[in-house]
């Protein structure tokens, strides 16, 4: 895996060896960030299932000032802390190791806001929406945040009132919604 574009564009990163993650491909980041390269520039990024922390890197790499990365899996939390490492990050992005309500708690108590997230959980879970409505209770989202949601191909999300719909791209198996925040 690299980086694709910005500041740090085609360095290496790392992936969590096993099935444990699903690594969004070079090709599926290089369309998803076309779609956000408004977005991206001074953001402050979470991503709640971080995997490798290819999506949230990225982002810092295009721009963006600060990430959270969050993941319960040891191996991951590994490879995220050696992705940041290599990349010199240590200063924009940080990990998290506990599960995405746990980490929404700790968000909301140190009163952080978030303008791009990135939420690509395992597909076997079906609670996306909860998630969302959980990230815009605990008051973490800036306005007009926008929330990017990482499925299997026809897995439908339709959160309530306080997103709008933005669109979506698939990439073969892969299915990407895009979520603007109204607060």
């Amino acid at each position: 895996m690299r980086i694709v574009a910005g500041k740090e564009g085609g360095r290496t990163i790392f992936a969590p060896k096993g099935a444990g993650t699903r690594p969004t491909g070079n090709r599926v980041r290089e369309s998803l960030f076309n779609v956000l390269q408004e977005d991206v520039p001074s953001a402050a990024v979470l991503d709640l299932f971080a995997g490798s922390g290819a999506l949230a890197l990225e982002a810092v790499s295009r721009g963006a000032d600060k990430a959270v990365l969050v993941d319960t899996w040891q191996e991951a939390v590994a490879c995220i802390r050696r992705n940041i490492a290599i990349l010199g990050y240590a200063s924009k992005a940080c990990v998290i190791k506990c599960d995405w309500k746990e980490a929404v708690k700790r968000l909301a108590e140190r009163k952080e806001t978030f303008d791009l997230v990135f939420l690509d959980p395992p597909y076997r879970m079906k609670d996306v929406v909860e998630i969302m409505e959980c990230i815009h209770k605990a008051g973490l989202l800036s306005v007009k945040a926008v929330v990017i949601v990482e499925r299997q191909k026809g897995d439908k999300v339709i959160p309530g009132p306080s997103f709008v719909f933005r669109g979506s791209r698939c990439y073969g198996d892969t299915e990407i919604s895009f979520f603007i925040y109204q607060g």
